[in-house]
């Protein structure tokens, strides 16, 4: 998620506005039947599940330099998500993310998307790949880069091509790739969305010049009306990956409180089904990020470090409490 977001909030005000008409929407047929039916327990854990953007804690970046997550500290994660949650999108499949499929396993979630950060990166590739194989019931799907296109360091060509090339290495795992919602947008954009056998898409109403005067029922709504125009442009399942708002800095409007307000009318306004559905963002706060969030951003961003649902010692916060439990849980 990036904070430099003119774009974006010029394009979303249009989300606002009355439906424009589009063209026919692109689909893509899976690869495999291994594909299909993996793409069948995503849809199933969208429609009666939960799902939460996830990073392990243990992971922090400081200086560009990561610290490695293990899977005793992985378990504590889960443990904590565990009856709230049993669905998982991460990032990464380095410095010991590549673990978390396999407790997930272990712990009982239905569905984890594994997110492939630095996919020019064989090794991660390879440990995605790996997992995988190893947990083919609950890996529904690698998401092959985060926002790269949007940050301008990949074209929207060059993922189109990544996501063709690793489908031949893995052709019974569904892919996808993570940009926020106008990205997937525009004409350009139709090739991309061909190579997709599931969208991610980033959706997040604070960066909207309205929100901080908005209501949460003005918030939610606008989430849902993006998820709708993308569906109208693409007909495979769409999983809102990011969206919420932070508990801090309250001089900002963010607080504990209107996190938990703003995902009750989510829930509210935006029943999930096994062809729409959004993640929570994110499971636990990330001290590290208010310094070190971006490459090449100087100036700490108070925000960053407070998207989790839970603190970063595990602790929940009012919006976790919230959620009811699921059942079995």
């Amino acid at each position: 998620m990036k904070l430099l977001v003119p774009m974006i909030a010029a394009v979303g005000a249009l989300f606002a506005l009355a439906p424009r008409v589009e063209a026919a929407p692109v689909c893509h047929r899976p690869a495999s039947p291994e594909a299909t039916a993996a793409l069948g327990t995503l849809r199933d854990t969208m429609a009666t599940g939960r799902f939460v953007a996830y990073q392990p804690t243990q992971i922090r970046f400081y200086d560009g330099v990561p610290t490695q997550a293990d899977e005793a500290g992985i378990e504590a994660d889960l443990r904590a998500l565990r009856s709230r949650f049993d669905g998982l999108v991460t990032y990464s499949a380095a410095n010991g993310a590549e673990k978390v499929a396999d407790v997930a396993a272990r712990l009982g979630f239905r569905s984890v998307v594994i997110g492939i950060w630095s996919f020019d990166d064989p090794r991660e590739v390879a440990n995605a790949i790996a997992a995988a194989r190893r947990q083919p019931r609950i890996v529904a799907g690698f998401s092959v880069g985060n926002e790269r296109i949007f940050a301008k360091e990949r074209s929207v060509e060059a993922i189109t091509s990544r996501l063709r090339t690793l489908r031949a290495q893995v052709p019974g795992v569904p892919l996808t790739t993570t940009e926020p919602f106008h990205v997937f947008v525009p004409p350009t954009a139709r090739a991309l969305l061909g190579e997709m056998d599931f969208m991610l898409a980033n959706v997040h109403p604070v960066f909207q010049p309205w929100f901080g005067g908005a209501t949460d029922v003005d918030a939610a709504r606008f989430v849902v009306n993006v998820v709708g125009e993308l569906a109208a442009a693409y007909c495979g399942p769409v999983l809102v990956k990011e969206t919420g708002v932070p508990t801090a800095p309250a001089g900002q409007g963010f607080t504990p409180q209107r996190q938990a307000s703003f995902f009750a009318e989510l829930r509210r306004q935006f029943p999930p089904s096994k062809d729409r559905a959004f993640a929570y963002f994110s499971a636990f706060d990330a001290a590290w990020r208010v310094t070190d969030s971006h490459p090449g951003v100087t100036t700490p961003q108070p925000q960053e470090g407070s998207w989790g649902l839970w603190l970063e010692d595990r602790r929940p916060k009012p919006a976790a409490e919230a959620l009811p439990t699921l059942p079995g849980r």
